[in-house]
C-alpha cells in the first residue's frame, strides 16, 4: 500500500506539466520516467517484504532457520537494529544501500551469535551456509528489480523528474 500511495505522488507530479492528456506521445515520454522514479521507493520495499518473505517461510535447511532467529533476535535488540528495518519497510527511508547494509549486518549478527554459541567445526559450516542463504535470498529479488535500476536510478535517462521541494530561507 505504502509503494502504491508514494507512485500516485510521483505520478502527480509527473503529469502535472502536461496540458493535454490526450497527446499520447508526450504522456507516453512522461509515464517511461515513471518506473524509473518510482524505483528507489518501490523496489527498497518490495526486496525487504520478498526478503522477509523468504527468512520467514518454513524451511527443514538449518541455516535457513538460523537467519530466521537471527532476524527475531536482531529486531529485538531495539534502537538501530529495529528502527532501520521499520523505517525502510514503511517507506521512510527509501534507501537501497541502507536495506542491503540492514540486511547482512542482520546475517553476520547471526554469525556472531552462533560463534558465542558453541565454536565447532559445524558451526563454521553452518554460519558459512547462513551467509550464503542470505546472499542467495537477497540476491535474486535485487537481480529482478534491477541493480542498476534499484541502486543508480540516476544513470537511467528520464524525460521528467519530479519536481525539487524549494525551502523558503
Amino acid at each position: 500500500m505504502t509503494v502504491a500511495l508514494s507512485d500516485i505522488v510521483v505520478l502527480r507530479d509527473l503529469l502535472k506539466p502536461l496540458r493535454d492528456l490526450n497527446d499520447a506521445a508526450s504522456l507516453s515520454r512522461y509515464l517511461e520516467s515513471f518506473y524509473t522514479l518510482r524505483k528507489p521507493m518501490a523496489s527498497t520495499i518490495n526486496t525487504l517484504a520478498g526478503a522477509l518473505y523468504k527468512v520467514f517461510s518454513a524451511s527443514p535447511d538449518q541455516a535457513r532457520k538460523e537467519v530466521c532467529q537471527a532476524c527475531f533476535d536482531h529486531l529485538s535488540l531495539g534502537g538501530i537494529f529495529s528502527t532501520g528495518p521499520v523505517a525502510l519497510l514503511s517507506g521512510l527511508n527509501p534507501c537501497p544501500l541502507s536495506f542491503v547494509l540492514h540486511f547482512f549486518a542482520l546475517a553476520i549478527y547471526g554469525v556472531g551469535r552462533l560463534l558465542l554459541l558453541f565454536p565447532s567445526p559445524q558451526c563454521l559450516w553452518i554460519e558459512a551456509r547462513l551467509i550464503w542463504s542470505a546472499a542467495g535470498i537477497i540476491r535474486p529479488i535485487i537481480k529482478a528489480e534491477g541493480v542498476r535500476q534499484m541502486f543508480f536510478p540516476a544513470t537511467i535517462p528520464v524525460y521528467y523528474r519530479a519536481p525539487s521541494v524549494k525551502s523558503d530561507i
